[in-house]
């Protein structure tokens, strides 16, 4: 239970930091120290129950995997089967970003197309699936595979931005 804004506030941040920006997940005595700390006490109860946090925290991939599921199903209006581009561009920006910069890439191009206005459940599921395995370099991105053709476009895109004596997306670091 969480019994106050604050500590309210303070779970989104450790779950943003887990799920989102991948960062280490929290231990139960750091926490808890942490915590202890910032109220001047020595006391080692922990501000709220974090036994989601720690299932989550055990497979972050599913973790994350139904965070942005859920995403798309809240953004998505009742009875329509697409997001509009705006919003997609907008979770994007927060969900994908701070693990695959290329999303900034993407958010760019999508405009500069033009000819897109909405993301199925397809195409939502396939921007995770192409950060995921593509690198930023683009080197592994295969044109015959079953990527949407947003995507396609897309790399087509970088590609002629690169060719273009432009800046090359720099290589991908382990995440």
């Amino acid at each position: 239970r969480i019994s106050s804004l604050p500590v309210l506030a303070q779970a989104l941040r450790e779950l943003e930091n887990l799920l989102i920006r991948d960062k280490e997940a929290l231990t139960r005595s750091a926490s808890a120290s942490s915590q202890a700390k910032k109220r001047g006490g020595a006391s080692t109860k922990e501000p709220y129950n974090r036994t989601r946090y720690r299932e989550y925290a055990s497979d972050r991939k599913a973790a994350f995997a139904d965070l942005y599921q859920f995403c798309f199903t809240l953004a998505k209006p009742p009875q329509a089967r697409n997001i509009d581009l705006e919003t997609a561009m907008a979770l994007w920006s927060v969900l994908l970003t701070p693990r695959y910069p290329i999303v900034n890439d993407l958010i760019t191009f999508l405009p500069v197309k033009g000819t897109y206005k909405g993301a199925n459940k397809d195409i939502w599921n396939m921007v995770h699936e192409f950060c995921r395995v593509v690198d930023p370099s683009l080197s592994n991105y295969e044109a015959d595979g079953a990527w949407p053709s947003l995507l396609d476009d897309f790399v087509t895109w970088m590609k002629s931005k690169t060719d273009d004596g432009a800046e090359a997306v720099p290589a991908k670091d382990e995440w």
